[in-house]
């Protein structure tokens, strides 16, 4: 969790509007956050999907920067005009760590990350939870220069179960489905530089996954975001089915990759 300590403003022209922020962690460490507020145009839904997909950045070691609850004090408020105007209100909204030096990633630039591989999980993720925007918004995969050298990163997950707002009927629509998505970034990682055995540790990340895990996530949505008992139990009921559906997901995805990278066969 985070806690908010000065406002710096706009960023970007995402849909939920992004603010950043400076902030304080638990541990009392620094970081500029890029921040949703509950009140964006989307609803405070997508709060909750951006805290799913940080948690299961988390259990699956994916390449997604640190996030989570990030409160906002009405003293923060007070000290910014802007938000003032905007009725923003003071308490919990959604904070993901500010990338300094990343850019966009192209066709250009792909082949130089070092942590290509890494992208595999990113792809189950996504289609795990439908989340078709990583592509169709070309500003949702990043690279940065490192140490180890080019990083990938994706962000951004407001957009999941299709569209982002969601609802229960929605939910048990998509427990069974699956849209796959093969274009630009991904269409490349998958022809070039994927295989199957690429995905399995990923799969077998989900499955280790205790299932106490999903309650305590459902438990931990601040209630401002997620009000209604039946859509957390929804929620819960559909992260519990579609992760056990992830062995058929991973086989949607790895049939994509041309046979000539097919190095491990699949049961």
């Amino acid at each position: 969790m985070y806690r908010a300590i000065e406002y710096l403003g706009p960023v970007g022209l995402g849909a939920t509007s992004p603010q950043l922020f400076r902030a304080e962690t638990n541990q009392c460490e620094k970081k500029i956050c890029v921040v949703k507020l509950s009140a964006n145009r989307l609803g405070a839904k997508v709060l909750v999907n951006e805290l799913l997909a940080a948690r299961f950045g988390q259990w699956l070691n994916l390449c997604f920067p640190p996030g989570g609850p990030i409160e906002i004090s009405p003293e923060v408020l007070g000290r910014s005009g802007r938000l003032t105007a905007a009725g923003v209100l003071p308490g919990w909204h959604f904070g993901c760590e500010y990338l300094k030096g990343a850019g966009y990633v192209t066709k250009y630039n792909l082949h130089r990350a070092v942590n290509k591989e890494q992208m595999a999980g990113v792809m189950l993720f996504d289609h795990l939870f439908h989340n078709p925007d990583r592509t169709k918004n070309r500003k949702n995969l990043l690279i940065r220069r490192e140490n180890s050298g080019y990083k990938l990163y994706a962000i951004d997950n407001s957009h999941l179960f299709r569209r982002g707002r969601w609802t229960t009927e929605m939910l048990k629509d998509l427990t069974d489905n699956i849209t796959l998505n093969h274009r630009r970034s991904y269409g490349v990682l998958l022809k070039y530089y994927l295989k199957p055995t690429h995905f399995f540790k990923y799969v077998q990340a989900v499955k280790d996954i205790p299932g106490d895990k999903f309650t305590e996530l459902i438990d931990s949505i601040p209630e401002a975001w997620l009000p209604e008992p039946g859509e957390r139990q929804a929620l819960l009921e559909f992260l519990v089915a579609r992760c056990g559906k992830v062995d058929w997901v991973m086989r949607q995805l790895t049939d994509l990759i041309p046979d000539i990278h097919r190095r491990t066969n699949i049961n």
